[in-house]
């Protein structure tokens, strides 16, 4: 069974720096695209940052210039370092990741999974 996990969250000033780990587990073959999105209250979850497997990384024009996405294939875990971050960044961020793995019978499935999300919050 794949289980994802995000950490890193917390409370931070204005101006303030965060990183964001999202760790797979599980039978994982291959971490395929991965995406952290985010949603604060009363809006819809929008994408911030994605990184396939072979591709360049894309970012939402609001954090263009002060996130950035990375990965760890051997660790099978992807981060968020977040700079400079403003009030507006105030949300739960999530990890969805696109995983090849092997079930118990050996069998190959490719899946997406979502984490449970890590409050962030950006205030003086």
């Amino acid at each position: 069974q794949v289980r994802v996990v995000e950490s890193g969250g917390g409370l931070v000033q204005p101006g303030g720096s965060l990183r964001l780990s999202c760790s797979a587990s599980g039978r994982i073959l291959n971490i395929n695209a991965a995406g952290w999105y985010r949603q604060a209250p009363g809006k819809q979850r929008e994408l911030v940052a994605g990184i396939p497997i072979g591709g360049t990384t894309n970012y939402a024009d609001s954090v263009k210039g002060r996130f950035t996405i990375s990965r760890d294939n051997v660790k099978k875990t992807v981060f968020l370092q977040m700079n400079n971050l403003k009030p507006e960044d105030t949300a739960v961020y999530y990890c969805n990741l696109d995983i090849w793995s092997s079930t118990e019978t050996g069998e190959h499935v490719q899946g997406k999974y979502w984490g449970q999300g890590t409050q962030v919050t950006v205030s003086s």
